[in-house]
């Protein structure tokens, strides 16, 4: 964690400069302590670790200064999992569209950072407090504080490290949304973990409500949702060891990543990509069962002039936006990415093959 020296810079906040020997995350506290309103940004479509971070470093703010931060995102909390989480915990976010973001006064952002393309805080105003385990893919000299841990499996570790660090009790219902962030981000600590990930899954699952769990993670579906499965099946081509499939428009973000991870199961497979169209925005989900795969670069070249993109070396996805939801157009554009994903992973350019071969 870093503390970014005074630059003079006239659309910020002043921040102190690091002092040696002193943790950084009391001169944070203090340094919010009595400055206003606080707002916590996710990323679009927050996903557990994202929404279990804001509402931790909330938790931490409200017992340190007893300042109430206002939880905020863009997009949609669209995965029932996700909805499911938000109810059952009773969280309480509210659509950045909804708020004046003047307002605010200290502004933190988790699970993200600034120009990432995958959150709606607008460029020109500050961010002064970052915490996320996604590589810096902008200068981040403007921002107060940066804690930034890439080889941490999520977010929600190092905000549960934090509450450990400042002697904060963590109630059930914290501990519960800790505890499935950790548990969906890192795959049961199955996918890109750290020994701090598994330490903080160990410490918060007697804490956690495992009724409460058993409803977030079992919720009933609507139709639309089995619809999103028979569209990607009969989509999916087959690429050597890569799976491309488009769901084409969709009105839930987060069932490209969901099917990605559910095609990534077949035999064989070790590269999944998946593409949907959601409100003027083509979203991308790239998945590996191979743990150098480092398909965050991977995705950075596809969408090289078309959009922005990030990941680590398991998980990773990307945003273009584009009006245009033409059959064509899409076929065209999963083409683009076909073959530049081919090309990046050093495959053969080949034609694909059906995931299911007709039943006539």
């Amino acid at each position: 964690m870093t503390s970014n020296e005074k630059t003079g810079q006239a659309d910020r906040i002043d921040c102190p400069l690091q002092l040696p020997g002193v943790d950084l995350v009391d001169q944070v506290i203090e340094w919010v302590r009595g400055r206003g309103k606080v707002v916590i940004v996710t990323h679009d479509n927050p996903d557990p670790d994202s929404i279990a971070a804001a509402v931790a470093l909330r938790h931490l703010l409200i017992v340190k200064t007893g300042q109430n931060a206002v939880l905020t995102y863009g997009g949609v909390i669209g995965r029932s999992e996700n909805r499911n989480m938000v109810e059952q915990l009773e969280i309480p976010m509210i659509p950045i569209s909804e708020l004046e973001l003047k307002q605010f006064q200290v502004v933190c952002m988790v699970d993200t950072q600034p120009n990432t393309g995958n959150n709606s805080w607008p460029a020109a105003l500050p961010v002064h407090f970052i915490i996320d385990h996604h590589r810096p893919k902008s200068d981040l000299s403007k921002v107060c504080w940066v804690d930034i841990r890439e080889s941490y499996g999520a977010s929600a570790t190092i905000l549960y490290e934090y509450l450990v660090a400042q002697g904060v009790a963590i109630n059930t219902r914290l501990a519960t949304c800790l505890y499935y962030a950790i548990k969906s981000e890192t795959q049961d600590l199955g996918r890109e973990w750290s020994k701090a990930d598994r330490d903080a899954y160990l410490k918060l699952l007697p804490l956690a409500n495992n009724r409460i769990l058993f409803k977030i993670i079992h919720p009933q579906v609507s139709s639309a949702y089995f619809c999103a499965f028979r569209q990607a099946i009969d989509s999916a081509r087959i690429y050597d060891s890569a799976l491309v499939f488009n769901l084409c428009r969709i009105d839930n973000p987060d069932l490209v990543a969901e099917l990605a991870d559910f095609l990534l199961r077949h035999k064989g497979i070790n590269y999944v990509l998946g593409m949907g169209w959601f409100d003027d925005t083509q979203i991308l989900s790239m998945r590996s069962l191979d743990p150098d795969a480092k398909l965050g670069l991977v995705i950075q070249e596809m969408v090289a002039g078309l959009g922005t993109a990030g990941g680590h070396g398991m998980v990773a996805g990307g945003q273009i936006r584009t009006m245009n939801n033409q059959a064509k157009a899409q076929q065209e554009l999963e083409e683009i990415l076909t073959r530049r994903m081919l090309k990046a992973l050093n495959m053969p350019e080949q034609p694909g093959k059906p995931l299911v071969p007709s039943c006539d």
